[in-house]
């Protein structure tokens, strides 16, 4: 619960910093939780997640009684057109103030333009494609977390130094799955290891055998 208390005091101060109106002005946040809730994700984040951050709120707004922390929440369906329909909504029409959450990268990535150059700011605390703060970083996003680029620099780093010199990637077919390649290969590269192969997986897959066999008859140790 202090994780969520702490997001929502980060999405506050995310939203004075790309909004003209003063933190002494502003009593109120609208905060939109936009994830996975009926897919692949909806188990580490869907209505456990929104759950979470109205209790989070209250938490907060016991602390700040002169605050008032709206949270509002929607499914994405892990399509990004979809993301970021309702993102622009929010904002546009229901003064959203902050989208949190968002797991699924390529959905993350389009509200991210959405929210670029607006007065609202994204907490990505669940899309992990590094392109949200490098290729297209913005001024309104903050990724909260973890990202692609610190998971390959620490386990892909680590498993080099101690053996794991020859690899093969089994990853989601999304923009997750391809920046943890792209990232990954860099690193192993680095470490003086060695990308044998590839191979991207639907996220609703549930029958790994053949991508397994293909790893295994790739020679990656």
């Amino acid at each position: 619960m202090k994780y969520l208390s702490r997001v929502i005091g980060i999405s506050f101060l995310a939203l004075c910093a790309s909004s003209p109106v003063s933190a002494d002005a502003a009593r109120s946040l609208k905060i939109g939780v936009l994830n996975d809730a009926s897919g692949p994700y909806s188990d580490n984040a869907g209505e456990g997640s929104v759950t979470a951050a109205k209790m989070a709120a209250e938490d907060f707004m016991r602390l700040h009684p002169d605050f008032k922390v709206e949270i509002v929440s929607a499914d994405h369906q892990n399509k990004a057109d979809v993301g970021a329909a309702i993102a622009r909504r929010w904002i546009d029409q229901e003064k959203v103030d902050a989208v949190a959450d968002v797991p699924n990268s390529a959905v993350g990535l389009a509200v991210n333009e959405v929210v670029r150059g607006s007065k609202a700011a994204l907490i990505a605390s669940s899309a992990a494609s590094s392109d949200l703060t490098g290729k297209y970083c913005s001024p309104n996003t903050i990724q909260w977390t973890f990202d692609t680029w610190a998971a390959s620099h620490t386990i892909g780093a680590y498993l080099v130094r101690h053996g794991g010199k020859k690899w093969y990637f089994i990853a989601t077919d999304n923009a997750l799955g391809k920046s943890m390649v792209r990232d990954g290969t860099a690193v192993i590269g680095a470490g003086g290891g060695t990308v044998l192969g590839s191979v991207n997986v639907p996220i609703n897959n549930a029958d790994y055998a053949s991508f397994i066999l293909q790893a295994d008859s790739s020679g990656a140790t």
